[in-house]
């Protein structure tokens, strides 16, 4: 166990009435940034410092809450990444954009301990784990820094996920691992206002899993936990669409943004931050 690196209470308000949307408000918006050069939407990689430090700055202009900032990509068929590389790339973006702009809030995208406590310190509020705590020392991360966590379930490894992805009952598996990741933080001692919860769509599932996660969302926001939903421009849109190109998916994508307007989601993870950001103002004011 290391030190005890919580942040103050104001800081910690803060974050809380950031994670959960309240009633007939917008979903609070996750911008994407990947310091990658193989994530799968290739207009959201950014590799240069100066140029992702930039993004993240207009991600927040556009009216984004949280900025999310992955080193590696976890997309269908992604190789890993090892840990130095990871850090190489993500830490001097979130140390400048902290100097740039302290008061942004920060997501480290990431599945290893090391990495997530390194970008706390550097000043991220939120560690978005999509391997639900692969790494046994992630929850020791979490709690020891008193950070907020967004626990993602993903069946198999990126590199192979999606060969034969299989369930008996996917949507009672998925929350299952969910909560059951969720209560064990909260029986520790962190507060469940600083958990979220995402069903990982994508993530080893087929379509007709990531559509059975979808229409049973109610399974998951009627918990005492946030939820975040993440399907900006995957695979799943394409699908339905026949929209093979991920630059052809932005309107499957609002979409699925209006379901999770409507499906009481708190936070959306998502490419286009204007576009999506006018989705909400629209229909808040139609509720």
């Amino acid at each position: 166990m290391g030190e005890n690196l919580a942040p103050d209470e104001n800081r910690r308000n803060y974050v809380f009435r950031n994670i959960n949307r309240g009633k007939n408000h917008p979903c609070i918006i996750m911008g994407i940034l990947n310091i990658t050069p193989d994530s799968f939407h290739s207009e959201s990689r950014r590799f240069e410092l100066q140029d992702s430090v930039k993004r993240g700055i207009e991600i927040w202009d556009y009216g984004a809450t949280w900025l999310d900032i992955g080193g590696e990509s976890t997309r269908p068929g992604a190789r890993p990444v090892d840990t130095e590389e990871e850090l190489r790339r993500v830490i001097p973006v979130i140390k400048s954009l902290k100097e740039r702009r302290p008061e942004g809030l920060i997501s480290i995208d990431t599945r290893r301990a090391k990495v997530a406590r390194e970008a706390i310190n550097a000043g991220a509020e939120m560690i978005n784990d999509v391997s639900g705590f692969s790494d046994p020392e992630m929850i020791d991360v979490v709690i020891e820094t008193g950070c907020a966590v967004c626990i993602m379930h993903m069946q198999g490894e990126p590199e192979k996920m999606q060969d034969n992805p299989d369930y008996k009952n996917c949507v009672e598996e998925v929350s299952s691992f969910l909560f059951d990741k969720a209560q064990k933080l909260v029986d520790m001692g962190h507060p469940k206002e600083l958990i979220i919860i995402d069903p990982g769509i994508g993530f080893g599932k087929l379509l007709k899993h990531n559509i059975q996660l979808m229409k049973s969302i109610d399974t998951l926001t009627d918990s005492n936990f946030s939820t975040l939903l993440g399907v900006s421009r995957k695979s799943m849109i394409g699908q339905i669409t026949g929209k093979q190109k991920t630059e052809d998916r932005l309107p499957g994508t609002l979409a699925t943004s209006a379901f999770a307007f409507y499906n009481d989601i708190d936070i959306i993870r998502v490419h286009d931050i204007d576009e999506n950001v006018d989705l909400m103002k629209v229909l808040s004011e139609l509720i």
